[in-house]
């Protein structure tokens, strides 16, 4: 079974191929209910279409912007408009519509642009400043909302209770029992009146009504987990300015007018005009399928929405919201067609076709059986040309055991397990503060033998400051404010306003004033701690950047590894600051400042003791910057690149990033679940191995290498080091997608990465398990990863591998006891007809069977928390069999003793309880029903276990367990005792009820014997 499911039900956690999709799909030939069991895969059809319709509305778009650019080049002069103002807009105190805004941007048209006054007419017309934003007025902004509409796109309406209803309904077996039930129905009141005749019927009715509710509410209650999980996927933040104040707002709560601040990895919330900025380049492949990215400047303004920052930062003024933007459209038209399916529901679908198919041969033939028995009854008697009300009943009850068996049979409730366990999973896991984007990264993570993770911000807490700092070739501690006063009284004026030119000039960060009117400073974390430090010094933000002009500004990158402005001083002149990795810009300084606050040349003893000065800071596990400057000549033109080389080393500063509480532990946890955790980062090696070593990463054994050095390795020397890598420093995004790529490939190996920054996403793509951190993340990381960790938190990422392994292991948990009960039902009912002519289980308790060991067997098992000791195994990796060899002992020896106990009760059940007269058929029967179900019932507690013994162990943790195994033995004495004449059934003594519960109980030691047997 093993290997013929994992040739033909195989597919990948990420990037299936179609051909194997289509192929699984083509194998799943019988399928009781196909609404149902194909809910939760891609629907590829549909997706053909939105492909399809994707690339028409690219190419339309594509059209539409290369017509427009060319039309650029003959506009002479700017005409005057005939465009009027609709008078609702004019009423509402606008001087343009919605529409008209649409057209210009969706349009790249420049010309209307300039007849509304460019972008500073297009904000009068808007009642917006460019400077200050939107004013927060209530009915301003409701009239805004009127005039131009909210921010959100059409979702298609959720479906209702009755829709799953609907739905289960739609098993083809349950119509064919409800057809049998109708039958039954006629004939029995034909032959024996009412309500007596109609009992047989309305039994049969009322099990599948049950099993039809319990499956809808099961299946509902799915469905509204994974849509708040859908809506905590859309919610995205983007810095507004409101009100002359800046502040975190939702994308949907954006309104034409706003002023929106973007920067590198941020997706176009909505359309809108380039306000200011620098170097901002723009990726439209989303919308246009344009893979070259586009400059956007003040000469080409547009902004669409759904397009992403691929470098720079700038201001834009929004214009165009939801359903109006060219990216509400495209998203209006698309039916995205589903996530692909995950390699657990393929697996799964397969068990239940090749089960189904088994079970579908041995209903035919218990069919067969029992008809030829009462034929050759008939035959012998001569009467098999005259049938009788009875006879016609028998045949009827004959067929219906035979279409319970297949519903008993097929277990259809296997990939739907898998659903419910992930849903449950994915709440649960949202609790603990991570995000699941992708239903298979869930399972996929259960698996996962190796961690790369960035150090700043998940292993550390990402709450930076300065505390050391060498200006001037001066070494002096500043973690305190009194530190830093007496540190510029010792330096020379000069060098302490070239500092702060520095500091508050090229940064990506700012101080703001917010909404309380206190000083708030917003960036990185390191642009942070470094505009503290320049505060601190006594240095004015806002004075400073008001003195000189900003004419170019090159933003860091995990490429270049440093930051880069040009300034116009007010004596004239221009002047370029860089700050970045400490060894990099030391490498373009050819002269320092000295403690009198002279240039002096950088001799090789001054290298080495600014290279002794980094090694010291990093070695006490801080992270090192450098700062420098140069004066540039008169002819350097803005469109040149800031020079590489010529500067003048200011200083360097260490900033503190503590190791988060809990990491340590966490890293052990890892080591103890066979889980290799690597830190990939763009520090100094001395600095990552300091805090490697104080997370506990770094091992005596370990290796530790930096980016440059790696990438220079051939692939046979890479694939030596990789096993015993544990820190890679100065690593670059590609560096970080080699080594991922050399785990998964080369190595075998289940690979998990972490990644924050736009560059980071080729890794993510690449890894088995994406995982973007919630708050240091751009949009472009965490639309690229399978796992957003919403704290940033590494503790948080060892909570997804153990919910992972939760998931995986309950999943397998559900198997062996739902094949289980399939192996019994199928073999006692087959052999009983074969042998004795008769079906011991009537088609009413075959259904509640059915219910007990699917939905809320799925229940029971398939929801059960994740536990400490499920970090103490070593991980499945890429190659383990689902169905293992545990699995199919405990399933076989189990399966063995359920058989034998009620085979046994079948043929001597009589002479054991004494059985005399003519219910004696009846209460037998009775005994065996009650004595499987129980077995069932105690078989679910065993199973909670497959090795251990102890499966009472942390059992009311789990109240889903309690309450529906308390359910099952509640509603099973209502049916003996209470519904006797719809379920075939009869009133037990005390005496059988005991023997019928002890038969059950019998099975937990034998389960728990089966366990001591190595396999």
């Amino acid at each position: 079974m093993e290997s013929y499911y994992l040739n033909n039900f195989e597919v990948k956690p990420k990037h299936s191929s179609e051909e194997a999709l289509q192929k699984w799909r083509k194998l799943c030939g019988f399928v009781k209910n196909p609404k149902r069991r194909f809910r939760f895969t891609a629907n590829l059809s549909k997706r053909y279409e939105a492909q399809a319709m994707r690339r028409t509305n690219q190419e339309k778009l594509r059209v539409a912007v290369l017509v427009s650019k060319a039309a650029f080049q003959f506009i002479q002069g700017v005409q005057p408009s005939d465009y009027t103002v609709p008078e609702e807009v004019k009423a509402a105190g606008f001087g343009i519509c919605g529409e008209e805004l649409g057209s210009i941007v969706e349009g790249h048209d420049l010309k209307k642009l300039n007849i509304h006054g460019g972008v500073a007419g297009i904000a009068e017309k808007l009642s917006t400043s460019t400077l200050n934003g939107l004013t927060t007025d209530s009915d301003l902004l409701n009239r805004r909302r009127e005039i131009f509409g909210i921010n959100k796109f059409t979702e298609s309406e959720g479906r209702s209770f009755l829709v799953f209803v609907w739905e289960a309904l739609q098993d083809m077996t349950l119509m064919i029992l409800g057809v049998c039930a109708f039958v039954s129905l006629l004939v029995g009141i034909v032959m024996e009146g009412w309500p007596k005749g109609a009992h047989d019927g309305l039994g049969i009715v009322a099990s599948i009504l049950l099993v039809v509710f319990v499956t809808a509410t099961s299946d509902y209650r799915q469905s509204l987990q994974f849509k708040d999980l859908d809506k905590e996927k859309k919610k995205i933040a983007i810095q507004v300015t409101r009100n002359g104040y800046r502040q975190k707002m939702s994308i949907y709560d954006l309104l034409p007018g706003d002023i929106v601040h973007l920067a590198i990895g941020d997706q176009v919330p909505a359309d809108g005009v380039f306000v200011s900025g620098f170097s901002v380049l723009i990726d439209e492949s989303s919308l246009t399928g344009e893979s070259e990215p586009v400059m956007v400047t003040a000469d080409n303004p547009f902004l669409l929405s759904g397009t992403k920052v691929q470098d720079g930062s700038c201001k834009m003024m929004v214009t165009t919201v939801g359903m109006r933007t060219q990216w509400g459209k495209l998203m209006a038209t698309l039916s995205e067609g589903g996530d692909d399916e995950t390699p657990l529901q393929v697996k799964l679908n397969g068990v239940a076709t090749i089960i189904g198919k088994v079970g579908l041969f041995f209903a035919i033939v218990t069919f067969a059986v029992l008809v030829q028995g009462l034929m050759s009854r008939k035959w012998q008697d001569g009467t098999y040309l005259r049938w009788s009300g009875d006879e016609a009943l028998e045949m009827l009850e004959f067929f219906a055991v035979a279409v319970t068996i297949v519903v008993v049979a097929v277990p259809e409730g296997l990939p739907l397990a898998v659903t419910l366990s992930l849903a449950f999973a994915m709440k649960k896991m949202m609790n603990d503060k991570a995000l699941v984007r992708h239903l298979a990264a869930c399972e996929t993570m259960g698996s996962s033998t190796c961690i790369c993770s960035d150090k700043t911000g998940t292993l550390t807490t990402n709450h930076m400051a300065v505390v050391k700092s060498c200006i001037c070739m001066n070494v002096k501690e500043v973690s305190k404010p009194l530190d830093a006063s007496s540190l510029c009284s010792e330096l020379p004026d000069s060098a302490v306003r070239i500092l702060l030119q520095s500091i508050f000039n090229n940064t990506g960060g700012e101080v703001v004033v917010n909404k309380n009117g206190n000083s708030e400073i917003l960036g990185t974390p390191t642009d942070t701690a470094l505009l503290e430090f320049g505060l601190s010094l006594g240095g004015n933000f806002h004075a400073e950047r008001q003195v000189s002009k900003l004419l170019k500004v090159e933003p860091f990158n995990s490429v270049k590894k440093r930051m880069g402005v040009v300034l116009e001083l007010p004596e004239g002149g221009l002047r370029a600051h860089s700050k970045g990795a400490s060894e990099i810009i030391l490498a373009t300084c050819d002269k320092v400042i000295n403690a009198n606050g002279e240039i002096v040349p950088l001799d090789e003893a001054t290298i080495n003791y600014l290279n002794d000065i980094i090694n010291q800071f990093a070695n006490e596990a801080l992270r090192t910057l450098c700062l420098a400057y140069m004066e540039l000549e008169n002819g350097f033109s803005v469109e040149n690149p800031i020079p590489v080389s010529g500067y003048t080393c200011i200083g360097v500063v260490g900033i503190k990033d503590p190791v988060r509480p809990g990491v340590k532990e966490s890293v052990a946890v890892c080591r103890s679940a066979g889980i290799t955790v690597r830190m990939v980062t763009g520090d100094n090696i001395n600095t990552a191995k300091a805090i490697a070593r104080e997370c506990g990463i770094l091992t005596d054994d370990g290796i530790a290498i930096e980016g440059p050095e790696f990438r220079e390795k051939s692939e046979e020397e890479m694939l030596k080091i990789i096993p015993k890598l544990q820190v890679m420093a100065r690593s670059s995004p590609l560096d970080k997608h080699t080594l991922v790529k050399h785990l998964r490939t080369s190595l075998g190996e289940v690979v998990a990465v972490t990644g924050d920054g736009t560059n980071d996403a080729p890794a993510l793509h690449e890894a088995d398990i994406g995982l973007a951190m919630g708050i240091a993340g751009t949009e472009v990381a965490k639309e690229s990863a399978d796992v957003i960790i919403l704290d940033d938190n590494f503790s948080t990422i060892v909570t997804v591998a153990k919910w992972g392994r939760s998931v995986y292991i309950n999943i397998q948990k559900f198997v062996q006891f739902q094949l289980t009960v399939n192996v019994v039902a199928l073999i006692v009912n087959f052999s009983s007809a074969c042998l004795t002519g008769t079906a011991p289980l009537t088609a009413v308790q075959l259904l509640w069977v059915n219910m007990i060991m699917d939905t809320l067997g799925a229940l029971a098992l398939a929801t059960e928390p994740p536990n400490d000791d499920l970090m103490k195994r070593a991980p499945v990796g890429r190659k383990g069999n689902f169905i293992s060899n545990v699995m199919w002992r405990n399933i076989l020896g189990q399966s063995l003793y359920q058989f034998v106990v009620i085979w046994l009760l079948q043929s001597k059940g009589k002479g054991i309880f004494g059985l005399e007269g003519p219910d004696s058929d009846l209460i037998l029967n009775t005994l065996i029903f009650n004595s499987f179900v129980f077995c069932q019932i105690f078989n679910e507690v065993s199973s909670r276990e497959m090795e251990e013994i102890d499966v009472f162990k942390g059992i009311l943790n789990n109240y889903v367990f309690v309450a529906v195994l308390s359910c099952t033995v509640i509603f099973q004495i209502i049916i003996i005792e209470f519904l006797g004449t719809f379920a075939n059934t009869t009133p037990l003594t005390f005496a059988q009820w005991f023997l019928s519960v002890f038969i059950g109980f019998l099975g937990m030691p034998i389960a728990a014997g089966l366990k001591m047997i190595p396999v």
